[in-house]
């Protein structure tokens, strides 16, 4: 038996082995003097603890070398700086994601009754200026509920969000789940996407489909000022400001103009902010969406709709200012992609890790002093069911 003050093995293969056993690996046979799954779970720890980089990674590996040694096979001993570069500079990155989404898959269960927050993050530091290489933009499902990344998707600019978001959408069971984005994924196509995946949603409205924008937020004001809608409305003080969210939401959807064009329509939304601060005017802002849930559940939209912008608290912020994305130089080939969906499988199983309290920088260092603490973290990505007995 493994002495309890000793980092524990593993008694059944870790989440790594299991879904990325059929990854390809993008080296000839005859260089292949570590192990690919040994230098993903390397890398995924090193990240975990805190490692911005290549080098770093070489050193975490060194370091640890006899502890990892007790889990993995290491038969070139502790992989360089330049085996981690040359292995996730080549490494198919739509291969990696995909075996990351079956992964998260496991982790998120059924999304009957989940709110899917679709969102983009642009890798500012990914520009290749020399290689005429604009930064990455990545388009995120985030589970609000659980803080599970279902999947990404990689497009060269942002305004390409609007043919990457079916590009994810098709990676994901979507069956129950409520899909959020905002106006940018405002798209007839993209509707008629989470409606055939057995979805609802809930979109923001802006200028991009401006006549329906105006025929929206024209009726939506006058039945508002006519009190014709349902109503939700909260209220939050803190730190000597003051915010009021209503929510009004309207059924009478088929008189638009286009209403046959948006598959599942049953609802019109409009979300009011009022802001108070002291010493200063109120500034009130409202922003429109159309949904497929019915307008009596007001109380539920105003939910569904705050809860999208948990993504980025959640995820997009976390990856700023914990794992220091945007500083990143990382710019060959599909180092940025790769590295930056290592950050995102650290992050995801640091949140799934309640054992110690305090945010990703806490767990960070914890994990880089305490073996036994980023073995925990490491097999959090074990789905509960699957743990028991270990």
């Amino acid at each position: 038996m493994t002495p309890p003050s000793q980092p524990r093995r593993p008694s059944s293969p870790t989440s790594i082995q299991l879904h990325f056993a059929d990854l390809p690996d993008p080296r000839v046979q005859r260089t292949r003097a570590h192990l690919l799954l040994d230098i993903v779970t390397i890398a995924i720890l090193a990240v975990i603890a805190g490692a911005k980089g290549w080098d770093d990674m070489e050193t975490y590996a060194k370091l640890q070398e006899p502890w990892l040694r007790e889990f993995l096979e290491l038969p070139g001993g502790a992989p360089s700086d330049d085996t981690f570069r040359r292995v996730f500079v080549r490494l198919n990155a739509k291969a990696f994601g995909a075996c990351f989404t079956a992964w998260m898959k496991t982790l998120a269960g059924s999304t009957e009754g989940k709110v899917i927050a679709i969102d983009g993050k642009t890798l500012r530091g990914s520009f290749d200026r020399a290689a005429g290489r604009t930064p990455i933009h990545m388009v995120h499902a985030w589970a609000t509920e659980n803080h599970v990344l279902l999947g990404q998707c990689a497009t060269s600019e942002k305004s390409n969000e609007i043919t990457a978001i079916p590009e994810l959408l098709d990676l994901l069971d979507l069956k129950g789940a409520v899909v959020t984005i905002d106006a940018m994924g405002c798209q007839k196509k993209i509707v008629a996407k989470i409606v055939q995946k057995e979805a609802d949603y809930a979109i923001a409205l802006k200028g991009n489909q401006e006549k329906l924008h105006e025929e929206v937020a024209g009726y939506l004001d006058a039945a508002i000022a006519d009190g014709g809608a349902r109503t939700f409305e909260t209220r939050d003080e803190a730190h000597g400001r003051t915010e009021i969210r209503r929510v009004y939401a309207v059924s009478n959807v088929d008189w638009l103009s286009t209403f046959d064009e948006w598959p599942g329509l049953r609802s019109l939304v409009c979300v009011e902010r009022e802001r108070t601060e002291k010493g200063k005017k109120p500034s009130i802002e409202r922003v429109h969406y159309i949904t497929s849930i019915p307008a009596h559940h007001v109380r539920r939209l105003a939910r569904i709709i705050r809860s999208h912008w948990g993504v980025e608290n959640a995820l997009h912020w976390s990856l700023d200012v914990s794992f220091r994305e945007d500083a990143s130089r990382i710019r060959s080939e599909n180092g940025p992609e790769n590295f930056a969906l290592l950050r995102r499988i650290a992050l995801v199983l640091m949140k799934r890790e309640t054992s110690v309290r305090g945010g990703a920088p806490t767990k960070q260092f914890r994990a880089a002093v305490d073996p036994t603490y980023a073995m925990r973290v490491l097999l959090a990505g074990i789905p509960a069911e699957s743990q028991t007995g270990r």
